[in-house]
């Protein structure tokens, strides 16, 4: 249950995170090896390279404002 975030006007979007952190968050490119170690991401398709973590949260936020435009069509 969500009812505190609620209550205080924020909304919750869930978003599936399967390969959240596996998916280069500039060309889309998801594959295994595209997280070498723990912390770091490196594409194997275009060479982007960040921590693990960050690129896992880019591509919630990303899916998150997918989602939210689905649900909300203009």
């Amino acid at each position: 249950s969500f009812k505190k975030e609620e209550s205080a006007g924020r909304r919750i979007i869930a978003v599936d995170p399967r390969n959240t952190s596996r998916e280069c968050p500039e060309c889309g490119h998801t594959a295994k090896e595209n997280r070498p170690t723990q912390d770091t991401f490196h594409c194997q398709a275009c060479g982007h390279t960040a921590h693990a973590d960050t690129v896992g949260a880019i591509n919630v936020l990303n899916r998150a404002g997918l989602v939210r435009c689905n649900a909300n069509p203009a």
